[in-house]
């Protein structure tokens, strides 16, 4: 019988990621298969994929990719100038912190009685949150922020019996003048 995987299923220990994590955004024309291609490149040289975020630019023509990945640092430059020969894709560039503002953005769903909601509510104000649900026995939070904030975030909601979160992959958008 298959290994069936529910909301109550026991969450497993995370996977340590293999190498440093780093952010690249990739932008392509906005044609069906880029994206697997791409992802090809990822995987033959033993590079995981930890986010992925693809939306349309304003051009409609046009879409950009910020994939977060952890790999091998030594393979980085490689993979990108792989990643840039590819027929539609434009350019792709890593970003760090210095030269970049990375967000993202979670929702978490926890259960809890009226007595714990304010609790839950200086958390939320805490890390500049917003509660988009309130139920009599559930809240649903909203936290923007860089990834540690919304790691930290989640560690602080954990005190309360996480129903569940869904937490979106880096965007990242250059400073200043330099295009991203």
């Amino acid at each position: 019988m298959p290994n069936i995987v529910t909301t109550d299923t026991p969450v497993p220990a995370p996977i340590i990621a293999r190498g440093p994590s780093h952010t690249l955004s990739i932008l392509v024309n906005n044609q069906p298969g880029v994206l697997m291609r791409i992802c090809q490149v990822f995987s033959r040289r033993g590079f995981n994929i930890d986010s992925l975020v693809v939306s349309e630019g304003r051009n409609a023509n046009f879409s950009r990719m910020t994939i977060g990945i952890s790999g091998d640092p030594q393979g980085l430059s490689q993979i990108i100038m792989q990643v840039g020969k590819l027929i539609d894709v434009i350019h792709c560039f890593e970003h760090t912190s210095a030269d970049s503002v990375t967000k993202e953005m979670v929702l978490i769903k926890i259960q809890c009685s009226p007595e714990e909601r304010s609790m839950a509510l200086q958390i939320t104000e805490h890390f500049a949150g917003k509660t988009v649900d309130l139920t009599p026995t559930s809240m649903i939070v909203m936290i923007n922020g860089d990834s540690p904030k919304v790691d930290a975030a989640i560690a602080m909601f954990s005190q309360f019996n996480i129903i569940e979160t869904v937490r979106t992959g880096k965007v990242v958008m250059a400073r200043g003048e330099q295009p991203t």
